[in-house]
């Protein structure tokens, strides 16, 4: 909501310039020539410029700012943030407002805020009335933002200056990282006991169908009954199961990070790991997200996935640990993310290996 505003100052745009440098040629050929139409003309237009300047300040006065972002930013994909614009005055009307935002609107809890927002224009808000108007906005960088103010420009009424003032405003904003483009990967993993039928030949606990044994097969899974009915031995063969339970093991124990390249390697490590975890919540799966400092346990829906999802916008790099981070859970498919120390900062980033029911993402 609005506080009170604060002028950002007077900025003369090209007509502007070019109203200025005409006038002041009037101004030598009235000089030079003693002309009093020329000193007529003159004194309108420098009459111009002072109205233009008192009716630009007047006309971004007395206006209320609401700012409703959308529930959920992501770093690097568009958003939309909805401004709430009131005009206060019984009598006034306002014309040729410009809606903006920029990084310096923005505190971030590290490093400077790097965002882009494309401006709203309004062309008329009448007395006591209401718009709302809808900001694309991209978020460079995930973590916490916190929006300070809304700055609000004027053309009016002859276009000449852009005066604009800044009505602030105290609104946090968590943007999540980046998320890939969603793969259509299920769970490689399968084993011995699972939670759902794949409809696989394994060793699961619904039947898959019956065959004629041979030679090589576990004589375990000899069904007897109809051994004895055929005279020949029969196999049966169970379906297998897949265990529809990921583990996310992030380790962010790598230390102070001081290139430019480790640092980008880190955040493609966040955004894997967000990507696995929407990606597996939305094929039902229960994910879990171990880090060097915090364990979500397995859980599946909505509340899960905001967890992890501001759990990772917040992650931040941590001292090394020789202590491996371990689940506890051996028959869990487990998707592993860490930093390959030996790596160089040109190196190739998120490299896959798959480990039995691990798979291993090296950056």
């Amino acid at each position: 909501m609005l506080s009170r505003p604060a002028s950002d100052g007077l900025r003369i745009n090209k007509v502007g310039i070019w109203f200025a440098i005409f006038t002041f040629i009037v101004l030598l050929a009235a000089t030079n020539t003693g002309n009093n139409g020329l000193y007529l003309v003159l004194a309108l237009m420098g009459g111009a410029l002072v109205v233009g300047h008192l009716a630009g300040a007047h006309n971004v006065r007395g206006l209320e700012v609401e700012v409703v972002p959308q529930p959920e930013i992501f770093a690097n994909r568009l958003a939309v943030v909805q401004l709430k614009l009131r005009n206060r005055s019984r009598w006034w009307s306002r014309w040729w407002l410009l809606l903006q935002l920029s990084s310096g609107d923005f505190e971030a809890d590290a490093g400077r805020a790097a965002v882009q927002a494309t401006p709203s224009w309004t062309p008329l808000l009448p007395a006591l009335g209401v718009e709302e108007r809808q900001l694309e906005i991209l978020m460079r960088r995930r973590g916490r933002l916190r929006l300070r103010s809304v700055r609000v420009a004027s053309l009016f009424p002859f276009g000449l200056f852009n005066k604009s003032v800044r009505y602030g405003a105290d609104l946090e904003f968590l943007v999540f990282p980046e998320v890939f483009a969603a793969t259509a990967r299920r769970s490689a993993q399968s084993g011995r006991s699972g939670d759902e039928a794949s409809r696989k030949v394994g060793w699961g606990h619904d039947l898959h169908g019956l065959r004629p044994y041979r030679a090589g097969d576990d004589p375990r899974g000899i069904h007897w009954k109809q051994t004895a009915r055929l005279g020949d031995l029969i196999l049966k063969e169970r379906e297998n199961e897949e265990n529809r339970r990921l583990s996310i093991i992030f380790d962010n124990g790598v230390g102070t990070l001081r290139t430019r390249g480790q640092k980008r390697r880190f955040e493609r490590l966040v955004s894997e790991a967000a990507t696995a975890a929407l990606d597996y919540l939305g094929q039902g799966f229960e994910v879990a997200l171990l880090t060097r400092q915090s364990h979500l346990r397995f859980a599946t829906g909505a509340a899960q996935r905001l967890a992890i999802l501001e759990t990772l916008a917040l992650i931040e790099p941590t001292e090394k640990s020789a202590r491996p981070l371990e689940t506890g859970q051996s028959s869990t498919a487990e998707l592993r993310l860490t930093m390959d120390a030996a790596l160089a900062d040109g190196a190739q980033v998120g490299r896959g290996k798959s480990r039995g029911r691990r798979r291993e993402v090296v950056a």
